[in-house]
């Protein structure tokens, strides 16, 4: 059933389906996506929960730094969630159905996510560039007040700036026949099977990406300039190599997350709807979440220490009950 015409275009009713094509038609292919997917989102909840766990485990973790950490941990455990399980699913029970509402809904949830990622890592670029430039002040400025602030803030922008996207979806008109050549509902691949007009949906979208990508990108690579020269300061060869190294680690994610993201986003006018813009998407989605942990934690020596004492008491609890 349709809930009317507009412009001569049926208009989804929200017990409607789309037709989610996921990565590949091959039926031989699809118990290896399984596999894979399946494998990585079970790396990716189980890397960041164990980073949540020892953060909240240690005292010593009681930072600033790894209180982001924590918040970034469980944004990708949630951003992936929106659209792995999904996906999973409809392999498993060979379906490809996704309703209107929980399209819309999917839509929702992973602009959310995504943009609470990307605030996240701009505050953590920042929270970087006080402890090596400011490192005197940085008690002082980095307090747990304006650390509490920016988290609220965070997630406050993040929600909000999902709002506008979504809502003007909402207005659109869909044909009764929906394919969406890829793996979860992304919005520019929505957007191009509508039927009715576009311009204002698209406007918001470049609007919304242009406000939520650009200044936090800005703001990275601001840090990021200013510990590098601060950096080039240091006297020893062994103390530059360390930063830069560390540093060289978190901008090859940062560039991996926005490359990927704004290259799908801005790129959806110019490009008809196909499976490479799936494939593409599976880096920010996916593979950036799975290994944050590992760039963000597994080389951090504290957080090294906070994983052992973890699974120190882990194993004596079990020893206790047996």
């Amino acid at each position: 059933m349709v809930l009317g015409k507009l412009d001569g275009h049926m208009q989804i009713n929200e017990t409607e389906t789309f037709l989610l094509l996921g990565l590949s038609k091959k039926p031989e292919i699809q118990s290896v996506l399984f596999g894979l997917f399946l494998s990585l989102y079970f790396v990716t909840i189980f890397g960041n929960l164990l980073i949540i766990l020892a953060i909240i485990s240690d005292s010593h973790l009681h930072t600033p730094m790894y209180s982001f950490l924590a918040n970034l941990s469980f944004s990708d455990i949630c951003f992936t969630s929106t659209t792995i399980p999904k996906m999973l699913l409809n392999i498993q029970t060979q379906s490809k159905a996704i309703t209107y509402i929980g399209c819309i809904t999917q839509m929702f949830f992973f602009t959310v996510f995504g943009l609470l990622d990307n605030f996240l890592l701009t505050i953590m670029a920042y929270d970087r560039f006080v402890a090596i430039c400011h490192p005197l002040h940085y008690t002082v400025i980095m307090n747990p007040c304006l650390c509490a602030q920016l988290l609220l803030l965070t997630w406050l922008i993040s929600a909000l700036g999902a709002l506008p996207e979504s809502l003007t979806t909402l207005q659109l008109s869909f044909c009764a026949v929906v394919e969406i050549p890829h793996y979860f509902c992304e919005l520019p691949e929505v957007l191009k099977l509508a039927c009715s007009d576009t311009f204002i949906s698209n406007v918001v979208l470049y609007v919304v990406t242009g406000i939520m990508g650009f200044f936090p990108l800005a703001g990275i690579l601001f840090s990021y300039s200013r510990i590098v020269a601060s950096v080039l300061r240091i006297s020893t060869a062994g103390g530059k190599y360390k930063a830069f190294s560390t540093c060289g680690s978190h901008l090859s994610v940062v560039s991996l997350f926005y490359g990927t993201c704004l290259g799908v986003y801005l790129s959806s006018t110019w490009t008809h709807a196909s499976r490479t813009g799936a494939f593409a998407s599976v880096l920010y989605t996916v593979v950036t979440p799975m290994m944050n942990p590992f760039i963000y934690s597994l080389r951090n020596r504290d957080m090294k220490r906070a994983l052992r004492k973890l699974l120190y008491s882990v194993l004596s609890l079990q020893g206790e009950h047996q």
